[in-house]
């Protein structure tokens, strides 16, 4: 698909998505869905955090995890797309979301690796210790 096109699915997935009971949206246009509340520390941009993830399209096709492999990831709050970045300091330690990230919050119109451009990602996310 051309970034026209994945613009184009990813502004009608959003939309629909918006919709959903449960689905919370920011004022940059991140969406998140609480699937589990924890309680612990809620980390800075300053901080380090570990967690757990999963990474997939909007079709469903996971182009990354962290629980597949087996190990949690352990990365600055600023070393990771702006979706995750938004989302991480309104997180506790413990929650586990799902994320539903646009394309200017993800990779943007050039994409990386597996990611074409214009794409728009959906995590579900565990926030398991602010370091």
């Amino acid at each position: 698909m051309s970034n026209a096109d994945n613009l184009a699915q990813a502004e009608a997935f959003l939309a629909e998505n918006a919709k959903k009971e449960g689905i919370q949206t920011t004022a940059s246009g991140l969406q998140y869905q609480v699937l589990e509340s924890g309680s612990g520390k809620t980390p800075l941009l300053t901080d380090t955090v570990v967690t757990h993830y999963a990474g997939r399209f909007v079709d469903g096709a996971e182009f990354d995890s962290s629980i597949a492999r087996g190990e949690p990831l352990s990365f600055p709050v600023t070393g990771v797309i702006a979706g995750w970045t938004e989302a991480l300091q309104l997180m506790q330690e413990g929650d586990k979301w799902q994320l539903f990230i646009p394309p200017h919050l993800a990779y943007g119109e050039n994409g990386v690796g597996p990611i074409p451009g214009n794409s728009a990602l959906v995590f579900d996310i565990q926030l398991i210790e602010v370091k």
